[in-house]
């Protein structure tokens, strides 16, 4: 029932996935077996059915085995879904749509992880966490692709009267969770670059200083990204709300050009815990 072409408002996903977890754990049936499956059904002409197989991996990519986000880390290509389009329904052209920003999304979060051999949005926080450790190669390399997972996150660009189901609710919920644990990351790598300006090259400093812009102008757009949410009385995440949440992004601050480690350490955006 959960793969029929009928959408049901009250759609939850959590409860198949659910049941994957214990059947891939109890069962050691092969991911590989179970990542087919699911990109067959990302291959269908409904768009409900492609939506819901695109939520089905996300939360498992979440809440899943370790060995299945691998598996999807190590494909080539996870969806091909840019030219999807499904015209049996008016509803069909407006999903499909979010179909593919939401696929793409999928494809950076899958490929980051790759790239950063591991999912960052799960990665171990505060001054001993992966971001805050890093030496500065490692986050020249590692914040630009965060960055792109970003963006296509924030992509997703969906208003308050267009999570007109279930479906795409569900799939708005897991974005928005995602969204404030990579910018708790994006953050913490932001202030370790900022630690690290005085020490660097004159090409690092200005790569340094361009990455720093572009995480100002990210900030914003998640705050809005967040008022999309505040919307949906529904959405919080280890208890705090969007309308919190927003307090807090809005509150950090953009580092200007900084001229001595005073001053650099004045300005640091704050640390946001989430």
């Amino acid at each position: 029932a959960s793969w029929s072409n009928k959408c049901d408002c009250k759609y939850q996903p959590c409860h198949l996935t659910a049941y994957l977890i214990q059947y891939v754990n109890e069962t050691n049936m092969s991911v590989e077996h179970l990542a087919d499956v699911l990109s067959e059904k990302a291959r269908s002409s409904s768009w409900v059915v492609v939506f819901k197989a695109l939520v089905t991996v996300h939360h498992l990519m979440v809440h899943g085995n370790e060995r299945f986000i691998q598996h999807l880390a190590s494909r080539s290509s996870l969806f091909t879904l840019h030219n999807f389009l499904d015209k049996s329904a008016l509803e069909g052209y407006a999903m499909s749509t979010f179909i593919r920003r939401y696929s793409r999304y999928l494809n950076e979060k899958s490929l980051a992880c790759r790239l950063i051999t591991s999912d960052i949005t799960k990665a171990r926080r505060g001054m001993d966490g992966m971001m805050r450790t890093m030496d500065t190669k490692q986050l020249l390399n590692t914040l630009p692709v965060i960055q792109i997972q970003f963006d296509a996150l924030l992509n997703f660009n969906a208003n308050p009267d267009q999570l007109t189901n279930g479906i795409i609710h569900a799939a708005f919920m897991l974005l928005f969770k995602d969204s404030l644990r990579l910018f708790a990351a994006y953050n913490e790598g932001i202030l370790n670059l900022l630690d690290k300006y005085f020490d660097m090259r004159k090409s690092q400093c200005k790569e340094s200083l361009d990455i720093c812009t572009k995480f100002l102008a990210r900030t914003t757009r998640l705050a809005e990204f967040l008022k999309v949410a505040e919307v949906q009385k529904s959405v919080s995440i280890h208890g705090f709300s969007a309308g919190f949440c927003i307090s807090l992004v809005s509150g950090i601050m953009g580092p200007p050009l900084p001229t001595t480690h005073a001053h650099a350490h004045a300005h640091t955006p704050k640390l946001v815990e989430f």
